[in-house]
């Protein structure tokens, strides 16, 4: 906003305090009477693919009433610094990746990772050695090396550091990588398997530690600037592919005994260290047990999350998030893995995959979320590789026998995130009048903004977005659809 960035310095509007002190309603970021807004949509039964749709004005506008549909944004009212969007560069996505033709690898590193001809992704995960969207199950030392001197990631150099190389590039040399262990090694643990869960041997505690901080500096060795770990993938779920059990104090005492002691001691102070990494449904309880421990908290950045706890038939839990975030203000909140299962293979365009991922971004950005991660960026024509075959959709495909991408609404609807949203942004009050619609917004550090507005139902909707009490353009939104407000 051209008045904000005469009046204001941005150091006050990203860093200050949460609810600032306007001098007056000349100064306030709510005053955009006369200021232009471009809205960008993505519709159901419509060629609309974050298209422009409409350029409209800021009006004077009247207080709403009760038979109009409207989206309240309040600026002065501002909430979490925002890092990123993105998705997991996994070994299936770099094998897959591989197997494209050149032309259509660059169309796909544009496609996710420049902001200008993509969405402008700035986040990335990737897995510490195998998962199950791996070819197959492997490590990076030889089986009962405790001290990992045979330490290697040599497996890694084939397609996955590549891949993560030419995003780093494609994003313009900045994307916060954060890495994922799925299990330690099977002579690690009870029992002597990758797979099927089992636990860490307590004898194993100091060389799992030391795992990770290997891992940090062969990457970064080979020019792959490592941003943080996770401790755990699903420490709570015992899978038919590479898993471990952590209980909430397993997790708290490996961290304050044996990890974040071994990171400093390494010289990775800084690196960001995230807990739990699992589903919305019992992160309260390892919020509370990791956090309320000052010599584990001390080493936590913040909390990892999934969003698979509706799998028990309920609903997607985003209140557990907010309680956290009210919880522990000085943590912060990830999200750090999200995909659509059971992939079917004419499922590629079903609409409702992408609306639960525009109903996830939402509410757990208004929930105090700082981040959103994807999993796979790309999967083949079924769905994987996966060497326990659990085959998953991804927003993009390719079909590797005739070498074409397959862009899903997923893609899209992500997409009216991360192209508008920058890393630094600061999320801003913004609220429904009806359940219909949800949204939120966001002021970027070049100061625009970005509101987003997804509609659930099957009708069309007209709506009044108000920026402030007394401003407001007129908007309409198709069925089953997403907008994206830029002013």
């Amino acid at each position: 906003m051209k008045t904000l960035l005469t009046t204001l310095s941005l150091s006050i509007l990203f860093w200050g305090c949460s609810t600032l002190s306007w001098l007056n309603d000349s100064t306030s970021p709510n005053n955009v009477i006369g200021e232009k807004v471009k809205i960008y949509t993505t519709a159901l039964n419509t060629d609309f693919r974050l298209a422009v749709t409409n350029s409209l004005e800021f009006k004077k506008t009247a207080q709403p009433l009760e038979s109009e549909v409207s989206v309240f944004v309040n600026q002065q009212k501002q909430f979490q610094s925002f890092i990123g969007i993105g998705g997991a560069i996994t070994d299936a996505s770099a094998e897959v990746f591989a197997k494209l033709p050149k032309e259509k690898q660059q169309k796909f590193l544009e496609a996710y990772y420049d902001k200008d001809k993509g969405i402008g992704y700035t986040l990335a995960r990737t897995n510490i050695h195998s998962c199950d969207f791996s070819s197959g199950s492997y490590t990076y030392v030889e089986e009962g090396d405790k001290e990992l001197k045979s330490f290697s990631i040599e497996h890694d150099k084939q397609f996955r550091i590549p891949l993560i190389k030419k995003a780093i590039e494609t994003a313009g040399g900045n994307l916060l990588l954060y890495a994922s262990p799925w299990s330690p090694p099977a002579f690690m643990k009870d029992n002597k398997n990758m797979l099927r869960g089992g636990k860490l041997l307590p004898e194993y505690n100091q060389s799992w530690a030391d795992y990770f901080t290997k891992f940090i500096k062969a990457y970064e060795s080979e020019g792959v600037p490592v941003w943080g770990i996770t401790i755990q993938n699903e420490p709570m779920a015992t899978q038919r592919w590479e898993s471990c059990i952590f209980t909430a104090e397993e997790e708290r005492d490996f961290l304050k005994n044996f990890l974040g002691p071994t990171m400093e001691r390494e010289g990775f102070a800084d690196k960001k260290i995230i807990v739990w990494d699992h589903n919305r449904d019992l992160i309260n309880h390892r919020a509370n047990t990791i956090f309320q421990d000052p010599e584990a908290a001390k080493y936590a950045w913040g909390l990892g999350f999934h969003w698979y706890e509706s799998w028990a038939g309920g609903l997607e839990m985003y209140e557990n998030v907010g309680n956290v975030y009210e919880s522990y203000p000085d943590k912060n909140l990830l999200f750090t893995e999200g995909c659509a299962e059971s992939f079917i293979p004419d499922g590629y365009q079903i609409w409702k995959n992408a609306e639960r991922y525009g109903r996830s971004m939402i509410n757990d950005f208004n929930n105090g979320t700082v981040g959103w991660t994807d999993w796979n960026i790309l999967l083949d024509e079924i769905g994987g590789p996966n060497h326990v075959q659990n085959f998953c959709f991804a927003p993009v495909h390719a079909d590797t026998k005739t070498g074409e991408l397959i862009y899903t609404p997923s893609y899209y609807y992500i997409g009216h995130f991360s192209k508008f949203i920058r890393p630094n942004a600061k999320r801003v009050s913004t609220v429904s009048s009806r359940s219909h619609l949800l949204s939120t917004s966001f002021i970027n550090n070049d100061g625009s903004s970005a509101t987003v507005v997804m509609n659930q139902s099957d009708l069309e909707i007209k709506y009044k977005m108000y920026v402030g009490t007394t401003s407001a353009v007129e908007v309409i939104i198709p069925a089953h659809a997403i907008q994206t407000l830029v002013y």
